[in-house]
């Protein structure tokens, strides 16, 4: 593979990931991958729809795209993300909830100047496990021990990531919908390099559409997830908070 655009965490952000796909369509790339997390968020079926006919596209299983599947068959859910994956679930039809349940745990790619270049949400090993900035560095090996590849590139954590550990390098191409540190839309392109890219869009429009969606989170994900941010510290203030990072 010459060349793969990698994305993450688009949690139902239409307008980022709609700004996302205009700049992907001025480059040249083989495959789309698609590091999970895709729908749960203010537009989830709109989501899905665009994503749904997205040409050269794979896509990883993130821990709240595994949600809306159990929420959608009835299971019961923990106390996170609760109400807000029961509304996104009941926004979805058939074919959405069997695309969801579709996505894969893993995906090895063969990537030009890269190598072996293993997909996946959390950890290779789980959709909720985090790799950071701040992993310290045996957790990281432990995470990746099973991992047969020269570049595990992960989401879940909504930040930029480069590291290497021992021979493997740890990528993290950011989120697209919901970013913690800095606002726009953020994801990556691979082969023969790593190049790091961030989308600006009209967020105040964005804001004002997402305003009008009936998800319980809406005007929060507006205000704090769109017009402005988390910074990096309250991230990882929040992944320390809850077993990480």
């Amino acid at each position: 593979m010459r060349r793969v655009a990698a994305l993450a965490d688009i949690h139902g952000n239409l307008p980022a990931l709609e700004a996302v796909l205009s700049d992907l369509a001025r480059e040249s790339v083989d495959l789309v991958l698609v590091c999970g997390d895709v729908a749960s968020g203010p537009l989830p079926t709109e989501t899905l729809d665009v994503l749904l006919e997205l040409p050269r596209a794979q896509f990883v299983r993130g821990n709240a795209d595994r949600s809306l599947v159990t929420a959608f068959d009835g299971g019961e859910l923990s106390s996170w993300p609760g109400p807000a994956a029961d509304w996104c679930a009941s926004q979805l039809s058939r074919e959405h909830r069997d695309f969801l349940a579709s996505f894969s745990e893993t995906i090895p790619v063969s990537v030009d100047g890269l190598g072996r270049v293993l997909f996946c949400h959390g950890s290779p090993r789980s959709d909720e496990e985090t790799m950071t900035a701040e992993t310290a560095e045996e957790r990281l090996r432990e995470l990746l021990a099973e991992a047969d590849a020269d570049v595990v590139v992960c989401g879940h954590t909504h930040m930029p990531l480069e590291r290497a550990v021992g021979a493997v390098r740890v990528v993290n191409p950011g989120s697209v919908g919901m970013p913690y540190g800095n606002p726009g839309a953020f994801w990556a392109l691979l082969g023969p390099g790593v190049e790091f890219r961030r989308t600006d869009y009209d967020r105040e429009a964005a804001a004002a559409r997402i305003r009008k969606s009936s998800w319980p989170g809406a005007e929060e994900f507006a205000r704090e997830n769109v017009l402005s941010v988390a910074s990096a510290e309250e991230a990882f203030a929040f992944f320390r908070a809850h077993g990480g990072p």
